[in-house]
């Protein structure tokens, strides 16, 4: 009996280990302008933050399955479903991006002209990989001429399972000595334009928290998640936002289209209700700052089955 007694107690330590995230299921690596984030070993995604774009951004976005759930373009322009679907519309909707249409009267949404704001990368503070993947970097937010506008603060977490991948946003947006307006447009904020099989235009499906499940009944609407799922290559997959319960005006107001563009958007009231005497601008004061924090939830399955209310009530309540 007495030499069984090591073999149950390795038995045991191995049945441990195998519930508990690896130590290194997130690894994040860093080549020149990019980092890759790769999760139980598959490829999730690469954040973006050269000066080739006038924003830092995310993509390709998988699920657990290595199903790519974002658009390919424009950082991808001969993919057959899109041009066969005619999906390559709106250049500056790249991936994962975090940008506002009005930002005391300068656009950062939009790209392509000198009228336009850039978000400048200075420096990456925080990259570690482990049982979760951070990543913590400085923008600046500079308009026309050179005038640093905000200081961007983003924070990532990544994290996985067997059926879902995570990400953790937490976004800082601080003045510095004139006060900045956030203003009333419908072009922002936090955004992901969808992969072309996700797209309802497509053929896809996209509900909210409230029970909305077409254009009409989730664009401009307040909700605290809105859920796009449809067919990528044989298996049904969807990518859901979620909005954290402390940021300003939560639950949130949703620049979430048919054509594929998921976006959350607090700001845009006077297009929302067609009543130009609305104003849902936010002014951060001199030296202020305002916090925005979402998940992205990438599942398995169609929303049911993805269980996303049930996660966004894990996300709400802290874990």
């Amino acid at each position: 009996m007495k030499s069984r007694i090591p073999l149950l107690v390795v038995a045991c330590v191995v049945a441990v280990a195998a519930c508990l995230p690896a130590a290194d299921a997130v690894q994040l690596k860093r080549s020149g302008d990019t980092v890759e984030v790769v999760i139980e070993g598959q490829p999730f995604t690469t954040f973006y933050f050269g000066t080739d774009s006038p924003k830092p951004y995310l993509h390709p976005l998988r699920a657990a399955s290595g199903k790519v759930v974002t658009r390919g373009f424009p950082m991808i322009k001969d993919d057959a479903e899109e041009i066969r679907t005619k999906y390559q519309d709106h250049p500056h909707h790249r991936g994962l991006f975090y940008a506002h249409g009005d930002v005391n009267g300068v656009d950062f949404w939009a790209e392509g002209s000198a009228e336009k704001g850039r978000i400048v990368f200075r420096s990456l503070d925080q990259l570690k990989g482990g049982a979760t993947g951070v990543l913590s970097a400085i923008f600046d937010w500079v308009a026309p001429g050179d005038k640093k506008l905000l200081t961007e603060t983003k924070r990532l977490v990544f994290s996985g399972r067997a059926d879902a991948r995570i990400i953790d946003v937490e976004e800082t947006l601080q003045a510095g000595k004139e006060a900045v307006k956030l203003g009333d447009t419908k072009e922002g904020t936090f955004a992901i334009r969808v992969a072309a099989p996700l797209a309802p235009k497509n053929g896809a499906t996209f509900v909210n928290s409230e029970g909305g499940k077409n254009e009409k009944e989730i664009w401009g609407k307040r909700a605290a998640w809105v859920d796009y799922y449809g067919q990528v290559g044989g298996e049904t997959v969807g990518i859901a936002v979620f909005d954290h319960p402390t940021n300003p005006k939560h639950p949130t107001y949703w620049h979430a289209r048919a054509y594929g563009l998921d976006a959350v958007n607090p700001f845009g009231e006077h297009d929302y209700y067609n009543d130009k005497t609305r104003d849902g601008s936010i002014t951060i004061q001199p030296d202020g700052r305002l916090t925005f924090r979402y998940r992205v939830y990438i599942h398995a399955g169609d929303t049911t089955a993805g269980k996303v209310a049930d996660e966004y009530k894990k996300y709400a309540a802290g874990k």
